[in-house]
């Protein structure tokens, strides 16, 4: 009797056991989460991914909750969210343009998810690509752009909008607007101080980003306080620490000094409390940094690296490697002086790294990869750049959230990224290693998801071969 019982029940609970109705296109198992906000690891997770956005996350199986079209068993790898590299370049003229769109795998085989296009002269191609990329039409990172940037006439950058009045500073602006473009780009190489400022405030008026290039002749807080949200390169916050800063800005404003010869004047002159005192400033007006430190490192020391046996100079055609040309010709007519004080220069600027994370600066991770700039490789260069971080001072943590928690919070997609949970972009690269430990360790990728598709060793390995063919034929 109770044999019979027990089995009646047992067939009643059967028959009530539901299939899942639940679709998932991709579902993650057995998962090291590397949370990058608190940097705490969480074993043994599951994802369940639909349409390439995160729809479930549990410490347990979600394998049969849902009917699967893949799943990756994890095996207790560290995963966490996509890399940002939040400065490249794609440019060199119309005859590059199906060599810049070939670096687009690159980046993916590389674990960078996300780029963010920081002006050249190939803009039309680029907003298209970010669709075909938005659209699965092109495989490649998600791309945000400036389209062309702001600058004054007779720049020395191909492809500005070249203003020296305010009404061309509105026409151009307006010009931004109809390309719907994710941020504004400003640099100085023509545009006078006034304009510059001016066009800072008018941008933030209209509610967008900036970032850019600072006219020597004007102050890092200068132009914080104008509203500028991000300070590329980190030279101009070498010159902020300057004990003798105003007096540099002046001499430059009235000719004394251009800037190179300004640079030796500057690295002679660095304080310690000025610069904490000056990055401060930039905190409070929340103006970033994207350092793009491994150009400056490639140049200091290209007299004993002169990189032409790198790998990489295999996956770019022959076009974008001669854009490169143009600064090692000028680095190669330094003299032992100015080879001794590259060096000094790119370690001293390196070394303001920490202070700018102790004054609150926010840090974010960038390259100037593509064309024009020496040996930065569309890809592996931000790793490199993460590298730099690391030696020079940042923890594990801070550099991994300059990559992936400081591009969102810049562009304002903070609620879509930077984190593995229910409702994100599920944009993961796969770690054999502990990056928490080592951030080189961010190189031993195993695996992308990036736009709903996950690729494995294989897949990356794949696109890298595809670059090469592509590039050499």
């Amino acid at each position: 009797m109770k044999y019979t019982l027990l089995l009646s029940t047992c067939l009643l609970l059967s028959a009530c056991v539901t299939k899942p109705t639940e679709h998932a296109d991709i579902v993650i198992s057995n998962a090291t989460i590397v949370d990058v906000k608190t940097g705490e690891l969480n074993k043994e997770q599951s994802l369940a991914i639909r349409d390439g956005v995160i729809i479930e996350r549990s410490s347990h199986s979600l394998k049969n909750n849902y009917i699967v079209e893949q799943h990756i068993d994890a095996n207790d790898q560290f995963i966490m969210p996509g890399l940002w590299d939040m400065h490249v370049h794609f440019g060199g003229g119309k005859e590059l343009i199906a060599e810049n769109k070939q670096l687009l795998p690159l980046y993916i085989a590389y674990g960078i998810t996300t780029v963010r296009d920081a002006a050249a002269d190939l803009s039309e191609s680029v907003l298209s690509w970010r669709e075909q990329v938005n659209n699965n039409q092109l495989v490649g990172p998600t791309i945000y752009t400036s389209g062309p940037k702001l600058e004054g006439k007779d720049s020395i950058w191909p492809g500005d909008l070249e203003v020296e009045t305010v009404e061309e500073m509105n026409a151009a602006i307006d010009s931004l607007d109809e390309m719907n473009v994710d941020f504004i780009k400003i640099t100085d190489s023509a545009l006078t101080p006034a304009l510059y400022l001016k066009a800072v405030k008018e941008v933030k008026k209209r509610g967008y980003q900036i970032s850019g290039h600072i006219p020597f002749s004007l102050s890092v807080t200068d132009v914080s306080n104008a509203g500028l949200d991000a300070i590329e390169h980190m030279t101009y916050l070498l010159k902020a620490a300057a004990i003798n800063e105003p007096e540099i800005s002046r001499k430059v404003a009235s000719g004394e000094l251009s800037y190179r010869s300004a640079l030796p004047i500057i690295t002679a002159n660095i304080d310690t409390q000025t610069a904490l005192n000056k990055y401060a400033v930039l905190a409070n007006n929340n103006t970033a940094v994207v350092p793009t430190l491994i150009g400056g490192q490639v140049i200091a020391y290209i007299d004993e690296d002169n990189h032409q046996n790198d790998e990489f100079l295999n996956y770019l055609g022959e076009g974008l490697k001669a854009t490169y040309q143009w600064r090692v010709d000028r680095a190669n007519k330094d003299t032992p002086e100015q080879i001794k004080q590259r060096k000094e220069r790119f370690i001293k600027t390196a070394q303001l790294l920490v202070l700018a994370q102790q004054a609150g600066v926010s840090i974010i991770a960038g390259t100037d990869a593509g064309f024009l700039n020496s040996y930065i490789y569309p890809g592996i260069s931000l790793h490199q750049e993460l590298a730099i971080f690391s030696d020079y001072g940042l923890t594990p943590l801070q550099i991994l959230q300059s990559a992936t928690l400081a591009g969102p919070k810049f562009l304002g997609k903070s609620e879509q990224f930077g984190e593995l949970s229910k409702g994100k972009t599920a944009d993961i690269i796969f770690l054999s290693d502990n990056p928490l430990i080592d951030v080189r360790n961010t190189q031993k990728l195993t695996g992308v998801v990036s736009h709903n598709r996950y690729y494995d060793q294989a897949d990356l390995a794949q696109l890298k071969a595809q670059a090469k063919q592509l590039a050499n034929n």
